[in-house]
C-alpha cells in the first residue's frame, strides 16, 4: 500500500510535466506563425468598380439631371463633344477635305427595339463588370500611328495676315420666325420675358402696392402694415386685433374701432374679401358687394350667416325645411356660393411649374405598338477626333499620360450613356408588351404587374428595374405616365383569377361618374356593384382606392340635380 502511494505523486508530476510541455509547444507554434511571411491565397470578393458605379449612377438619373451630367461631362472632359450628324454632313459635302472619322464605339446613337432585346454585355451586372469595363475597340489613332503632333501643323508661314472670324452673327443670334416683331416682348415659348424675370409675387406684396396709392395718416399706414403682416398665403387673417391693439404705442391712443376701420378698408381692396378672419366673412363680404339685390342674394346670404356648416354637410333636406324655399331657389343660392372665391390670396401665389419631358415614346405604326427613345433629351456625344489625334501609347510625358486618362473616362462615359439607354428601352418595352391592353382600351384592361416579372423577362435585377422605373416618364396616345404607374398589385376574382388594382381604380372612377348625384353611391355599394363583376373587395378597400382618386365620400358628392 505504501508503494502505491508513493507513485501516485510521481504520476501527477509527469503528467503535469507533459501538459506544461504541450502548451509551451502551442504558444511556440502560434508565436512562430506571427512573424511576416508570404502566403498565396484564393478567393472571390464582389466589388463596386468607379466606371459600374457611374452606369449605376447615370441609371437612376431623371431626364433634366442626366441633362446636366452631360453638361458636366462635356464641361470637365476635353475628349467629350456635342455633334450634330446632320451639319456635319451637311458641312462635309459643301467643304469635301480629308477629316478624321468619329470612333465607331464613342458615337451615342439611340437603338430600335429589336436590336436592344438581344442580351447586353452586362446589363450593370456586377459578375460582369470586367466585361463592361474592357470592351475597347482598337484605334490607330491611340496608338500614334497616323497621326503628327498638332505643333507641326501649325507653322506660321501657313498662317494668313487676315483671320477668319471664328463665327457669324447667325450662329449667335437665330433669326427671328416669321410674322414676328422683334419687340413683342415673348419668347419662343411664348412666356412674357418680364413674367419670367419677374420677382415672385406675395400677398403682402400685392396689398403693399395698393397701400401706397392710398391717402393713409401715419397711424392708419402702421396698423394696414401690421395687418398685412398677419396675413397667411392664402389671404386670412390669422392675428387678433386685441395683439394689434397692444403693439400701438401708447401716447397715440389708438381704439379698436380704427383697427377694425382698417381691416374694413383692406378686405375691400384687390381680390376683394382678402384679410378676413374666416371663410363666413369671407364670403359675407363677397355677397355684400354684389350691388343688386335679388332673392337669391338674400338666401345666399342667410345660409353663409345662419347655415354654414349645413351647406358644407349638404343637408339639403334640412335647408329645405329650415328656409321654407323650393329646391330651384336653393340651387340657384349655392351656385351664387361656389362662384366666390374661398382664398382670396390662393391666386396670388406663384406656383412653379415642373415640365415632365417623356424618355420614351410609344407610337402605333401598321397597326403595331412600337417603343423607342426620345431623341430630344440625350445629346450626341462622341470623343474629339482632333483631341484624340494627339494621343500616342509610346509617349509616357504627363501631357500625354492626362490626355489618355481623359479619353479613358470619355469612353467610359459614353458606355454607361449607352448601357442606360439601351437598359431602359429594353424595360420599357417589356412593360408595354405586358400592358398592350392598356394602350387598346386604357386602365380598365391593366394587368397586375411587380417588378420581379420584368426582372425576370429582361435577366435584370429587381434593383434595377426599380431604378430604371423611378423618375422616368413614356408618352402614350392617352398621356404621359411615369413607368412605375404600371405597375399595381393584383386583386382577386371570384372565379379564381387576378385582377389589377389601376384597374379596380378606374372601375370606380367610372362608377361614381355615372351615379345619381341625388343619391351617391356609398363605399359598400361600390363594393357590392364590383361584386357583381366578380371583382372580390373590401369595403375598406374601395375606401382606400376612393380616396387615392382623390374622390370625396357619398355624403359630400350628394347634389341637387
Amino acid at each position: 500500500m505504501s508503494l502505491k502511494r508513493a507513485h501516485k505523486p510521481l504520476e501527477a508530476l509527469q503528467r503535469l510535466t507533459k501538459q506544461v510541455s504541450f502548451q509551451f509547444h502551442q504558444q511556440y507554434h502560434s508565436a512562430m506563425s506571427m512573424k511576416p511571411a508570404l502566403t498565396l491565397k484564393i478567393g472571390q470578393q464582389l466589388r463596386m468598380t468607379p466606371q459600374l458605379q457611374q452606369a449605376i449612377k447615370l441609371l437612376q438619373l431623371s431626364t433634366l439631371d442626366l441633362q446636366q451630367e452631360i453638361q458636366e461631362a462635356l464641361d470637365s472632359n476635353l475628349m467629350l463633344e456635342e455633334f450634330d450628324e446632320e451639319r456635319e454632313n451637311t458641312s462635309a459635302e459643301e467643304t469635301p477635305q480629308e477629316t478624321v472619322e468619329p470612333l465607331a464605339d464613342d458615337t451615342f446613337e439611340s437603338t430600335d427595339a429589336d436590336h436592344l432585346n438581344e442580351p447586353t454585355a452586362s446589363d450593370l451586372d456586377p459578375n460582369s463588370a470586367e466585361d463592361f469595363i474592357d470592351t475597347e475597340v482598337h484605334d490607330t489613332e491611340i496608338d500614334g500611328d497616323v497621326v503628327s503632333d498638332s505643333s507641326e501643323l501649325m507653322d506660321s508661314e501657313t498662317l494668313s495676315d487676315e483671320l477668319p472670324v471664328d463665327s457669324v452673327w447667325e450662329d449667335v443670334y437665330d433669326a427671328l420666325p416669321s410674322g414676328s416683331a422683334s419687340g413683342s416682348g415673348f419668347d419662343e415659348d411664348g412666356e412674357s420675358f418680364d413674367a419670367r424675370n419677374s420677382p415672385q409675387i406675395t400677398v403682402q406684396s400685392h396689398l403693399l402696392e395698393q397701400i401706397n396709392l392710398l391717402n393713409l395718416s401715419e397711424h392708419d399706414e402702421v396698423i394696414a402694415l401690421h395687418l398685412i403682416d398677419g396675413l397667411d398665403h392664402e389671404g386670412m387673417l390669422r392675428l387678433d386685433l386685441t395683439e394689434i391693439l397692444e403693439a400701438m404705442p401708447l401716447e397715440w391712443d389708438i381704439e379698436i374701432d380704427e383697427i377694425e376701420a382698417v381691416l374694413h378698408l383692406l378686405q375691400h381692396l384687390d381680390p376683394l374679401g382678402i384679410a378676413a378672419r374666416d371663410l363666413q366673412e369671407c364670403l359675407m363680404i363677397q355677397l355684400k358687394a354684389i350691388r343688386e339685390p335679388s332673392e337669391t342674394k338674400s338666401i345666399a346670404m342667410t345660409l353663409v350667416e345662419s347655415h354654414l356648416p349645413s351647406l358644407g354637410n349638404r343637408d339639403f333636406a334640412f335647408l329645405l325645411k329650415n328656409l321654407r324655399i323650393t329646391e330651384t331657389q336653393l340651387q340657384a343660392a349655392i351656385t351664387l356660393i361656389q362662384g366666390l372665391n374661398p382664398k382670396p390670396g390662393a391666386d396670388l401665389i406663384n406656383i412653379e411649374s415642373h415640365y415632365v419631358v417623356p424618355d420614351v415614346i410609344v407610337t402605333k405604326r401598321n397597326n403595331r405598338w412600337t417603343v423607342e427613345l426620345n431623341p430630344s433629351i440625350n445629346p450626341k456625344i462622341r470623343v474629339n477626333p482632333e483631341y484624340a489625334s494627339l494621343v500616342k501609347r509610346s509617349d509616357t510625358s504627363p501631357d500625354q499620360t492626362y490626355l489618355r486618362d481623359q479619353m479613358q473616362e470619355a469612353r467610359w462615359f459614353i458606355k454607361s450613356l449607352q448601357q442606360r439607354n439601351d437598359t431602359l428601352l429594353r424595360v420599357a418595352t417589356k412593360i408595354m408588351e405586358v400592358q398592350v391592353g392598356f394602350l387598346d382600351h386604357g386602365d380598365g384592361a391593366m394587368k397586375p404587374l411587380v417588378l420581379h416579372d420584368i426582372a425576370e423577362d429582361v435577366g435584370l435585377h429587381e434593383s434595377t428595374i426599380s431604378r430604371v422605373t423611378t423618375q422616368k416618364y413614356i408618352d402614350t396616345p392617352l398621356g404621359v405616365y411615369e413607368l412605375k404607374y404600371f405597375f399595381s398589385s393584383h386583386v382577386g376574382t371570384h372565379s379564381g383569377g387576378e385582377v389589377s388594382s389601376t384597374a379596380i381604380r378606374a372601375k370606380i372612377k367610372a362608377l361614381i361618374q355615372q351615379e345619381n348625384t341625388r343619391k351617391p353611391l356609398s363605399d359598400s355599394k361600390l363594393a357590392a356593384l364590383l361584386a357583381e363583376d366578380n371583382i372580390d373587395v373590401a369595403r375598406r378597400t374601395v375606401a382606400k382606392y376612393r380616396e387615392a382618386l382623390m374622390i370625396p365620400p357619398s355624403n359630400e358628392r350628394k347634389q341637387l340635380t
